[in-house]
C-alpha cells in the first residue's frame, strides 16, 4: 500500500556516482512499487554489461534516463535525484520540463566540482576509491580482518564508470540556468553533508521558483542510508501538501 496520496504522479529514482538503483529501495518500499520506478544508469547495476561510451555528460546521462521513462510509458513523472542523479534531474528539467512533474533534489547542487585527487584516484582504481568515498578503506589499528570482499560490499559497476561519473559531475555547471525551471522542487540536504553541503542546497532553493527546502540533522551526503525513514517522512509530506512548502 503506497504512503502518498493517491493524485500524486509516478515517480523515477536516480541514482549518483559509483551507485545503483538499489539505494532507493527504502523509499520505493514506502511509495510503493507501483508508484516508484528507480532505475540504472548505463553500467551500473543491472546494466553493468550495457555501459555505454566511455565518456558521457549529464546531458548523455539524462538523454538515457528520459529513454528509460519512455520507454516505461510514464507520462509526466517526478525526477528524484541524489548527487549525480540530482544533476541528472535539473537537466531534464532544463531540456524537457514540460514532460515533467516536478523534481526531488538529495544531496545535489546545481555545480558538482569534484576534487583532483578523487578524480585521480578513481581513474587508476575505482575500487579503492569507491571505498575511500564510502569510508571504508582504512580501519582503525587492532581491529579484525575485513571478512566480507570489497566486491560483496559495492555495488556492481563496470570498470570506469566512477570516473565516467565523476567526471561528468566535474563538468556539470547550470547555476546561470535555474530560473528557466517553473518545476515545483524538493531540495533535501543532510546538515553533515561534506560532498554537496548545505551552500549548495540554500542555492538551489534561492534560485529556483518553486523550491521547499528540507534540511536533515545528522545525515551525511548518503541520506538514503543515514536517515532513510526521515527522507522517506520529508517525501511524503512534501506530496501531501501537493508540491509546496
Amino acid at each position: 500500500m503506497s504512503n502518498v496520496p493517491d493524485e500524486a504522479p509516478r515517480i523515477v529514482f536516480i541514482h549518483g556516482s559509483g551507485n545503483t538503483a538499489s539505494c532507493w529501495q527504502r523509499q520505493v518500499a514506502y511509495i510503493g512499487v507501483e508508484r516508484a520506478l528507480a532505475i540504472d544508469l548505463p553500467g551500473h547495476g543491472t546494466r553493468v554489461r550495457d555501459v555505454g561510451p566511455r565518456e558521457m555528460s549529464v546531458r548523455d546521462y539524462a538523454l538515457d534516463v528520459r529513454r528509460q521513462m519512455q520507454a516505461a510509458g510514464l507520462e509526466r513523472p517526478i525526477v528524484a535525484g541524489h548527487s549525480l542523479g540530482g544533476a541528472i534531474a535539473l537537466q531534464l528539467a532544463l531540456d524537457w520540463g514540460d514532460e515533467l512533474a516536478g523534481m526531488m533534489l538529495i544531496g545535489t547542487g546545481a555545480r558538482l566540482r569534484v576534487l583532483p585527487a578523487l578524480l585521480e584516484a578513481a581513474r587508476r582504481d575505482q575500487m579503492g576509491a569507491l571505498l575511500q568515498v564510502r569510508g571504508l578503506a582504512r580501519q582503525s589499528e587492532g581491529a579484525p580482518e575485513r571478512t566480507t570482499s570489497p566486491e560483496g560490499i559495492l555495488p556492481p559497476l563496470a570498470e570506469g564508470v566512477f570516473y565516467r561519473d565523476l567526471a561528468a559531475c566535474n563538468a556539470f555547471d547550470v547555476m546561470a540556468e535555474l530560473g528557466r525551471i517553473s518545476l515545483p522542487a524538493l531540495i533535501v540536504c543532510g546538515e553533515e553533508d561534506t560532498m554537496t553541503p548545505p551552500k549548495y542546497a540554500e542555492y538551489l532553493r534561492a534560485h529556483l521558483p518553486q523550491a521547499t527546502l528540507r534540511m536533515v540533522p545528522g545525515a551525511g551526503h548518503d541520506i538514503m542510508r543515514d536517515q532513510p525513514e526521515t527522507l522517506n517522512q520529508v517525501i511524503g509530506d512534501w506530496l501531501k501538501r501537493g508540491f509546496g512548502a
